[in-house]
């Protein structure tokens, strides 16, 4: 840099207007644009006029500082880290594009500033999981869609629980999750059962297409999520587990009794015997049936390998009985027709995770 230009600038930040501040703004960004970025001695001098005059700028001038600092392949950390804490018009292309920013700069930024600023870090081309960690814990729903949308974000496992858990409660966040690339299979499957029937699908063709190891992979990851318990048991469940016992012993358990089950209002016995024959657990086989999850029921009767009649014959028993009724029930029993064996039984072993108790307790 010449001491004639390094004067002449020094001269100019004294100067009261914005147009000589806009002027002198100029003036140093393209000589810092035209510098040689390995020169640490003339670097730091550049972030040293920066970050004096940052300071007494208007916000416009901020802002354009901002711009240009941001799109910049190397700018210097100082000043670049002070635009990050500034309003979020000056902040955003900073926190958005600088790759002059530490993931400590960014840390302290998602740790003091508002939701705001947490968008615009989440929307960086990569985000470290550290940082993704720190816009999970503080950020809301909004902020964590725009996170998950970025597959340059890396999620720890955790992070990715968390986002599971409040996805549940939030169905704009459903198909941010659905879709993440990178969210573990094991809480994919969490998400079958909180999310609308169109989503269900592509949880069952993301099923479809895992190799057998990664599936082995995901259930052992999920077997440290899944809650031995998923609620309390109804009052009976003991005296139907103890007839469907007897039962067993005397071979006498077959598909075709669970519709008799059914007929004879005997829930719980049903639930009992549904959840030992499909392989899942008594809580899913509850929640199945009390919110009339047929989609989901058929599933377990596609990897159970029951007939077709048979899950009918469930529809049927189950749905509320409203006049379209049997329309419903071709509806789904056409759904049960297509519905790939391998899809069902791929997704049905994240489910029977619930009855590895044992599993769960070791982990």
């Amino acid at each position: 840099m010449s001491q004639s230009r390094l004067h002449d600038l020094i001269a100019l930040a004294n100067e009261p207007s914005s147009a000589k501040r806009r002027e002198l703004l100029r003036g140093v960004t393209d000589m810092l644009f035209a510098a040689d970025s390995g020169n640490a001695v003339e670097m730091a001098l550049f972030d040293q006029i920066l970050s004096q005059l940052a300071d007494d700028m208007e916000e416009a001038v901020q802002v354009e500082l901002a711009q240009r600092l941001g799109a910049a392949p190397a700018a210097p950390r100082g000043v670049s880290r002070t635009l990050a804490f500034g309003s979020i018009a000056v902040a955003e292309p900073i926190l958005r594009g600088s790759t002059a920013l530490t993931d400590e700069d960014l840390l302290q930024v998602a740790r003091t500033q508002g939701q705001d600023h947490l968008r615009a870090i989440s929307q960086r081309s990569s985000v470290s999981s550290v940082v993704s960690d720190a816009i999970v814990a503080r950020g809301d729903d909004d902020t964590l869609g725009v996170l998950l949308r970025n597959e340059g974000a890396v999620l720890s496992r955790a992070a990715h629980e968390t986002v599971v858990d409040r996805a549940a409660a939030n169905p704009a966040l459903h198909e941010a999750v659905i879709d993440r690339h990178s969210l573990p299979v094991d809480l994919l499957n969490e998400m079958y059962f909180v999310v609308e029937a169109r989503l269900r699908e592509r949880i069952m063709e993301k099923n479809t297409g895992l190799d057998p190891a990664t599936l082995e992979a995901a259930l052992a990851a999920g077997r440290k999520r899944v809650a031995t318990q998923d609620g309390a048991l109804p009052p009976d469940h003991a005296e139907a587990e103890a007839e469907f016992r007897a039962l067993r012993a005397k071979s006498q358990v077959s598909p075709q009794m669970l519709a008799n089950m059914l007929r004879g209002k005997k829930t719980t016995l049903f639930l009992v015997a549904l959840a030992d024959m499909a392989g899942v657990d008594f809580h899913t086989a509850r929640r199945i049936l009390e919110r009339r999850e047929m989609d989901a029921l058929s599933v377990i009767c596609k990897a159970a390998n029951f007939d077709r009649s048979l899950f009918l014959t469930f529809a049927l028993l189950i749905l509320e009985p409203t006049d379209d009724v049997m329309l419903k029930a071709k509806t789904y029993g056409e759904l049960y027709a297509v519905l790939p064996r391998e899809s069902a039984m791929r997704t049905i072993r994240f489910w029977r995770l619930r009855r590895q108790t044992g599993d769960v307790a070791a982990a």
